[in-house]
């Protein structure tokens, strides 16, 4: 698959482009600054596109069988930028790639997303726009899977995860395995209109996402 990644420069897209290179599917790394562009072709893309999270991003589907969307405004950013890239920005990418005919769509969330009340308060505004854009997708017609890992880390990934539809916990996981599960999601078609948590664990993450 051709695959746009939405979100590529950052922490887990990069490293999500990286692994990609590797693998049978290509990248197409959507950035919002021309001058990323080199970095992301040095990572591995396939090709490189520049377009606005929250603008028109039609150009960018072309030729693009799936899209992970991995951007976001990070937990501890204020609430109206947060309402701009994980919700506003999330719910509108899902609309025009459902417009364009793309079938395959993968969301980065997060834990308590369906629960945005029982987060701290200062991360709720957070939750709430990541439940909204989980929301949109389920009611949408793609065939989407949600990711929802915990704290990330920049720890050396181990291949390895705790994934199950609850986890009923919280913890860790590092980016590097977060973009393992979403370059393995794609291949996974019992992963198609469910969400599944994940957390650092023993499991080869190929087989914990069989358990989905």
């Amino acid at each position: 698959m051709h695959v746009l990644i939405v979100g590529s420069h950052g922490k887990i897209g990069q490293r999500l482009v990286r692994q990609m290179a590797k693998s049978e599917h290509t990248a197409r790394a959507m950035i919002r600054d021309e001058s990323q562009r080199e970095e992301m072709q040095a990572l591995g893309a396939t090709d490189v596109v520049v377009a606005d999270i929250e603008g028109n991003i039609s150009e960018a589907l072309v030729g693009c069988d799936a899209v992970i969307f991995t951007a976001g405004s990070g937990a501890h950013t204020g609430p109206e930028k947060t309402q701009d890239v994980d919700r506003n920005g999330a719910i509108s990418i899902i609309d025009q790639a459902e417009r364009a005919g793309i079938r395959r769509f993968i969301l980065v969330s997060s834990m308590n997303a369906d629960t945005p009340e029982n987060g701290p308060e200062k991360m709720r505004h957070y939750f709430e726009a990541k439940k909204a854009a989980d929301d949109h997708l389920r009611a949408s017609d793609l065939e989407y899977t949600i990711v929802r890992p915990g704290r990330l880390t920049d720890d050396e990934g181990t291949g390895t995860a705790d994934i199950a539809k609850d986890l009923n916990r919280y913890g860790e996981v590092a980016r590097e395995d977060v973009a393992r599960a979403l370059l393995l999601t794609l291949d996974s078609p019992n992963t198609i209109g469910r969400h599944y948590e994940m957390l650092a664990g023993d499991t080869p993450i190929d087989k914990a996402l069989l358990g989905i």
